[in-house]
């Protein structure tokens, strides 16, 4: 009798020819997407330090760009990785781009549909968000407000949303988590009530115009170990869920405002300053919500 079959040899030997190759071994290639605004980057402390016209707004774009740095080095140490990083504070035209990590690509400019999630799509295994702020009518957030001062409240399917957490929304309707965000202490405490999720604290707010910072290389220490612990556990990472249709409610700073917006085909008017509408998407729930922040001024 053979001590072995031909054919169950040549399976044996097939399973441990692709159990020892090179590719068994290869870590699958991550596509990250980062979002960054400026409010919650460690070291940012003052109002003017946000405003191209203020002072220390070089400094704040120098924090900036090295925490986003700390990230992506952290990134590329866990393994190999496809990162976009979208600048998504004011004009969108922060971070000091020429010494950004030459392995990523970076997109800037306030021209966007899509604002802070511009060229997020379900390709992505992940969102980071960096340097994000409470939303509009946080008491004590630091710099506390949602897309503009014109929003005095945003809610999505009856629930009451930052930036934070309309952009999680949006990641959440493509299948993508948010593995994790940064900012200061009321950022931290209002965000994880709706995304499970890490965070990273970069100062705690002192009221709205001030707060007490830490030392920029402790937050960038805790960014690069959040981050790799982020990668760790990539698998058990839930993107927050959404239902659609979803309804959109939009409470402005004026009524004018809310007169303006009322010409859109399908807008509900629900008291002097707020109104409501029901998009078939999150995607056509994002844009809307972009223009009646920014585009329409009254």
């Amino acid at each position: 009798m053979k001590l072995f079959d031909s054919n169950i040899l040549k399976i044996i030997l097939l399973i441990f020819a692709f159990a020892f190759s090179p590719e068994a071994y290869t870590q699958k290639k991550l596509k990250i997407f980062i979002s960054v605004d400026m409010e919650g980057i460690g070291g940012v402390g003052t109002p003017k330090m946000t405003s191209s016209s203020g002072k220390d707004y070089a400094t704040a774009r120098q924090l900036m760009t090295d925490e986003i740095n700390t990230v992506i080095a952290a990134i590329f140490e866990f393994g190999d990785a496809d990162i976009l990083v979208n600048d998504s504070h004011g004009d969108m035209q922060n971070l000091l781009h020429l010494q950004l990590d030459p392995r990523v690509s970076y997109l800037q400019s306030n021209i966007k549909p899509l604002g802070m999630v511009q060229g997020l799509d379900s390709s992505f295994d992940a969102a980071i968000f960096i340097g994000y702020h409470a939303k509009a009518g946080n008491l004590g957030g630091f710099l506390a407000h949602t897309g503009s001062g014109s929003v005095k409240g945003l809610w999505i399917n009856a629930l009451e949303v930052g930036e934070g957490e309309l952009n999680a929304l949006y990641a959440g309707a493509l299948d993508v988590p948010v593995v994790l965000a940064s900012g200061d202490d009321k950022f931290s405490e209002e965000f994880t009530k709706t995304v499970k999720t890490r965070t990273v604290i970069t100062k705690t707010a002192v009221g709205s115009s001030a707060a007490k910072l830490i030392h920029p290389d402790k937050v960038k220490e805790m960014l690069k170990n959040k981050t790799i612990e982020a990668l760790e556990n990539l698998k058990s990472a839930k993107p927050l869920n959404i239902s659609e249709p979803v309804t959109v409610r939009f409470k402005s700073s004026t009524t004018t405002r809310a007169d303006v917006i009322m010409s859109i085909p399908g807008m509900k008017r629900i008291d002097g300053t707020t109104v409501e509408y029901t998009a078939k998407s999150m995607d056509e729930a994002y844009r809307l919500i972009r223009v009646m922040y920014k585009y329409i001024s009254w």
